[in-house]
Protein backbone atom coordinates (compact mmCIF):
# COMPACT_ATOMS: atom_id res chain seq x y z
CA UNK A 1 0.00 0.00 0.00
CA UNK A 2 1.37 3.41 -0.95
CA UNK A 3 2.21 5.71 1.95
CA UNK A 4 -0.12 8.45 0.69
CA UNK A 5 -3.04 6.02 0.44
CA UNK A 6 -2.22 4.67 3.88
CA UNK A 7 -2.16 8.17 5.39
CA UNK A 8 -5.53 8.99 3.82
CA UNK A 9 -7.07 5.72 5.01
CA UNK A 10 -5.70 6.12 8.55
CA UNK A 11 -6.83 9.76 8.69
CA UNK A 12 -10.32 8.94 7.42
CA UNK A 13 -10.82 6.09 9.90
CA UNK A 14 -9.52 8.20 12.80
CA UNK A 15 -11.75 11.18 11.98
CA UNK A 16 -14.90 9.12 11.39
CA UNK A 17 -14.44 6.73 14.31
CA UNK A 18 -13.39 9.32 16.88
CA UNK A 19 -16.03 11.73 15.57
CA UNK A 20 -18.83 9.15 15.95
CA UNK A 21 -17.56 8.16 19.38
CA UNK A 22 -17.38 11.72 20.70
CA UNK A 23 -20.73 12.66 19.12
CA UNK A 24 -22.47 9.65 20.65
CA UNK A 25 -20.95 10.37 24.08
CA UNK A 26 -22.01 14.00 23.85
CA UNK A 27 -25.57 12.93 23.07
CA UNK A 28 -25.44 10.41 25.93
CA UNK A 29 -24.27 13.14 28.34
CA UNK A 30 -27.10 15.43 27.24
CA UNK A 31 -29.92 12.90 26.86
CA UNK A 32 -29.16 9.98 29.21
CA UNK A 33 -27.31 11.35 32.25
CA UNK A 34 -29.47 11.20 35.34
CA UNK A 35 -32.17 9.08 33.70
CA UNK A 36 -32.99 5.46 34.53
CA UNK A 37 -31.94 2.68 32.19
CA UNK A 38 -34.08 2.37 29.05
CA UNK A 39 -34.74 -1.07 27.54
CA UNK A 40 -35.55 -1.79 23.87
CA UNK A 41 -36.41 -4.78 21.69
CA UNK A 42 -37.47 -7.03 24.55
CA UNK A 43 -34.45 -6.03 26.66
CA UNK A 44 -32.00 -7.02 23.92
CA UNK A 45 -30.65 -3.46 23.88
CA UNK A 46 -30.29 -1.09 26.83
CA UNK A 47 -29.23 2.53 27.15
CA UNK A 48 -27.75 3.22 30.56
CA UNK A 49 -25.47 6.18 31.27
CA UNK A 50 -22.42 5.61 33.47
CA UNK A 51 -19.07 7.32 33.91
CA UNK A 52 -16.46 4.58 34.08
CA UNK A 53 -13.22 5.54 35.83
CA UNK A 54 -11.80 2.06 35.24
CA UNK A 55 -10.90 0.14 32.12
CA UNK A 56 -12.80 -2.79 30.57
CA UNK A 57 -15.82 -3.62 32.77
CA UNK A 58 -14.63 -1.07 35.33
CA UNK A 59 -11.37 -2.93 35.99
CA UNK A 60 -9.07 -0.70 38.00
CA UNK A 61 -11.78 1.78 39.06
CA UNK A 62 -10.84 1.20 42.70
CA UNK A 63 -7.18 2.09 42.17
CA UNK A 64 -5.86 5.36 43.61
CA UNK A 65 -6.27 8.35 41.26
CA UNK A 66 -2.51 8.61 40.68
CA UNK A 67 -2.29 4.94 39.62
CA UNK A 68 -5.29 5.35 37.29
CA UNK A 69 -3.59 8.42 35.76
CA UNK A 70 -0.38 6.52 35.04
CA UNK A 71 -2.16 3.45 33.70
CA UNK A 72 -5.19 4.91 31.94
CA UNK A 73 -3.66 8.09 30.55
CA UNK A 74 0.15 7.82 30.40
CA UNK A 75 0.39 4.12 29.51
CA UNK A 76 -2.55 4.20 27.09
CA UNK A 77 -1.20 7.37 25.40
CA UNK A 78 2.19 5.71 24.95
CA UNK A 79 0.62 2.51 23.58
CA UNK A 80 -1.63 4.39 21.14
CA UNK A 81 1.27 6.50 19.86
CA UNK A 82 3.42 3.37 19.47
CA UNK A 83 0.65 1.61 17.52
CA UNK A 84 0.16 4.63 15.26
CA UNK A 85 3.89 4.82 14.53
CA UNK A 86 3.91 1.08 13.80
CA UNK A 87 1.00 1.36 11.36
CA UNK A 88 2.46 4.39 9.59
CA UNK A 89 5.98 2.93 9.31
CA UNK A 90 5.11 -0.68 8.39
CA UNK A 91 5.93 -1.20 4.72
CA UNK A 92 4.25 -4.56 4.13
CA UNK A 93 1.01 -4.17 6.09
CA UNK A 94 -2.13 -5.17 4.21
CA UNK A 95 -5.11 -2.87 3.84
CA UNK A 96 -7.02 -5.06 6.31
CA UNK A 97 -4.16 -4.74 8.78
CA UNK A 98 -4.14 -0.95 8.43
CA UNK A 99 -7.93 -0.80 8.91
CA UNK A 100 -7.86 -3.12 11.93
CA UNK A 101 -5.01 -1.43 13.76
CA UNK A 102 -6.39 2.03 13.00
CA UNK A 103 -9.76 1.06 14.49
CA UNK A 104 -7.98 -0.11 17.65
CA UNK A 105 -6.05 3.18 17.75
CA UNK A 106 -9.20 5.25 17.19
CA UNK A 107 -11.01 3.49 20.03
CA UNK A 108 -8.08 4.06 22.34
CA UNK A 109 -7.95 7.72 21.38
CA UNK A 110 -11.71 8.16 21.79
CA UNK A 111 -11.61 6.89 25.36
CA UNK A 112 -8.36 8.76 26.06
CA UNK A 113 -10.03 12.03 25.03
CA UNK A 114 -12.75 11.37 27.62
CA UNK A 115 -10.24 10.59 30.35
CA UNK A 116 -8.30 13.80 29.67
CA UNK A 117 -11.35 16.06 29.37
CA UNK A 118 -13.61 14.54 32.04
CA UNK A 119 -11.49 13.84 35.10
CA UNK A 120 -10.30 10.36 34.20
CA UNK A 121 -13.71 8.86 33.43
CA UNK A 122 -15.12 7.49 30.17
CA UNK A 123 -18.80 7.75 29.23
CA UNK A 124 -20.35 4.32 28.64
CA UNK A 125 -24.00 3.89 27.72
CA UNK A 126 -24.65 0.81 25.57
CA UNK A 127 -25.54 -2.68 26.78
CA UNK A 128 -26.60 -5.81 24.88
CA UNK A 129 -27.88 -9.14 26.11
CA UNK A 130 -30.29 -12.02 26.11
CA UNK A 131 -31.90 -12.85 29.44
CA UNK A 132 -29.25 -12.99 32.15
CA UNK A 133 -26.41 -13.08 29.62
CA UNK A 134 -25.37 -9.45 29.10
CA UNK A 135 -22.35 -7.49 27.99
CA UNK A 136 -20.81 -4.86 30.19
CA UNK A 137 -21.81 -1.27 29.51
CA UNK A 138 -19.70 0.07 26.65
CA UNK A 139 -19.38 2.87 24.09
CA UNK A 140 -18.58 3.40 20.40
CA UNK A 141 -14.82 3.56 21.11
CA UNK A 142 -15.02 0.11 22.70
CA UNK A 143 -16.81 -1.18 19.60
CA UNK A 144 -14.02 0.25 17.42
CA UNK A 145 -11.38 -1.54 19.51
CA UNK A 146 -13.20 -4.88 19.38
CA UNK A 147 -14.02 -4.57 15.68
CA UNK A 148 -10.41 -3.58 14.98
CA UNK A 149 -9.07 -6.60 16.88
CA UNK A 150 -11.45 -8.82 14.91
CA UNK A 151 -10.18 -7.37 11.63
CA UNK A 152 -6.54 -7.84 12.73
CA UNK A 153 -7.24 -11.49 13.61
CA UNK A 154 -9.00 -12.02 10.26
CA UNK A 155 -6.06 -10.39 8.46
CA UNK A 156 -3.57 -12.68 10.25
CA UNK A 157 -5.69 -15.73 9.42
CA UNK A 158 -5.88 -14.78 5.73
CA UNK A 159 -2.14 -14.06 5.57
CA UNK A 160 -1.34 -17.38 7.24
CA UNK A 161 -3.65 -19.23 4.87
CA UNK A 162 -2.08 -17.54 1.81
CA UNK A 163 1.40 -18.35 3.11
CA UNK A 164 0.46 -21.99 3.73
CA UNK A 165 -1.03 -22.30 0.25
CA UNK A 166 2.11 -20.78 -1.30
CA UNK A 167 4.29 -23.20 0.65
CA UNK A 168 2.10 -26.11 -0.43
CA UNK A 169 2.27 -25.07 -4.09
CA UNK A 170 6.04 -24.70 -3.86
CA UNK A 171 6.36 -28.22 -2.42
CA UNK A 172 4.19 -29.67 -5.22
CA UNK A 173 6.26 -27.96 -7.92
CA UNK A 174 9.60 -29.36 -6.70
CA UNK A 175 11.12 -32.14 -8.81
Amino acid sequence: MKQTSKLLLVGLILVVSIGLDQLSKSIARQQLAGLPMASYLGDLFRLQYIENSGAFLGLGAGLPASARFWIMIVFVSTAVIAMLIYVLRARDMSVLGVVGWTLVISGGLGNLIDRILYGGAVVDFLNLGLGRLRTGIFNVADVAVMLGLGVVILDQFLEHRAYSQAQSSEMENRP
